[in-house]
């Protein structure tokens, strides 16, 4: 039998330690994971099989999630419209019978979410560059950046809703300065990463021959993240449309006063029928926006 050399038997200790480090830190992980589980579910009360309302509020419990479950298919089978063949198309039109009313609110909402990207984008994109430790040799201007986009995108559109609807009252504003608020600090962070990880040497070329730290941004890096940036905020547009016909429910505009209007005086069938609007629009941004990202993609794989 061959003797292993020195280098290999050292490799095969090596192999066998590290094989060994990541078991052990395999197990240590799951059983911190199955702790914090089961300390939470206690907290919590989820495995709380009696149906007690303690002092401290509603707690989560498998019975009570159980009790609960027929009133959610009861409240979902009221919602389904009555529909026959033989007056399919009456009972449809009776079904969306403010038909007129949804689709200007739609075109709204869609509305809101474009200017809300638009805004975002903006500020995202101007406050990405000194939000990148590689490109803000300023410590004070990298921290102050990051927390300010850390405040705005860790606030939820609901809540910049509220703020701006007593600010500037109800109406198609106070929903776009929420949710291009938020989009700016969800955006900003993606833009960033973006410009981290982005090939310095071009960067260095450009500030070896005496250009500026706008001339190292414009030519050095822009170029290279663009891509990302155009399917982040294409992405960010789907999430925007989303949101915008939520924030309805505080008077931001939108789809979502209607369905608050059709919950508060329990149509339900007409939230049915907003819920199937909102569905197919969401449908249909995210199959235009998959293709446009696909293609852009796939454009700079090509190298155009």
């Amino acid at each position: 039998m061959t003797a292993l050399s020195p280098a290999i038997e050292q490799f095969e200790i090596n192999y066998a330690a590290a094989r060994k480090s990541a078991l052990r830190t395999s197990r240590l992980s799951i059983i911190l994971f199955a702790a914090c589980f089961l300390a939470a579910s206690w907290i919590g009360g989820f495995f709380d099989m009696t149906d007690v309302t303690l002092p401290d509020g509603t707690r989560v419990s498998m019975w009570k999630i159980w009790a609960g479950l027929p009133r959610l298919g009861e409240y979902l089978y009221k919602t389904l419209p009555v529909l026959h063949w033989e007056t399919l198309g009456t009972d449809i039109a009776n079904w969306f019978w403010r038909w007129k009313v949804w689709l200007e609110l739609l075109i709204e909402t869609i509305l809101i979410a474009y200017m809300a990207t638009f805004l975002g984008v903006i500020g995202a994109f101007l406050l990405s560059f000194p939000a990148s430790r590689n490109l803000t040799p300023n410590d004070f201007v990298l921290n102050a950046t990051r927390r300010y986009l850390e405040i705005v995108r860790t606030v939820p559109e609901l809540v910049w809703a509220l703020i701006f609807v007593f600010c500037f009252g109800v109406g198609p504003l106070a929903g776009v300065l929420a949710i291009g608020l938020h989009a700016t600090g969800a955006l900003g962070k993606l833009y960033s990463e973006a410009n981290e990880n982005a090939d310095m040497r071009q960067v260095e070329g450009i500030k070896a021959s005496g250009g500026s730290w706008f001339d190292q941004v414009r030519y050095g890096i822009v170029p290279q993240v663009v891509p990302n940036i155009i399917s982040y905020t294409l992405l960010r547009f789907e999430i925007n449309v989303r949101a915008s016909s939520i924030i309805g429910f505080v008077g931001a505009g939108g789809l979502g006063q209607e369905i608050r209007v059709a919950m508060s005086l329990q149509e339900y069938t007409d939230l049915s029928a907003l819920f199937l609007i909102i569905f197919v629009t969401v449908i249909l941004i995210d199959t235009i926006s998959e293709k446009v990202r696909h293609r852009i993609i796939g454009l700079t794989g090509q190298g155009v």
